[in-house]
């Protein structure tokens, strides 16, 4: 696993534990919010290094 996506699931991870802790709602709101970019970002890196290794399979 790569640090990038260590690195975007682990903040995902916190802003999640920010959210369930937050006791105002926008607080908490901008928390999921964040959440979930975190989580997208990370998407989007194993999407990469899948097409990576389909790309250097097919050669």
């Amino acid at each position: 696993m790569s640090e990038q996506l260590e690195f975007y699931r682990t903040r995902a991870a916190a802003a999640k534990a920010e959210a369930e802790a937050a006791t105002l709602i926008n607080v908490r709101d901008r928390a999921l919010l964040a959440e979930a970019s975190w989580n997208e970002m990370a998407r989007r890196v194993l999407d990469t290094q899948r097409r990576r290794a389909a790309r250097i399979a097919a050669e």
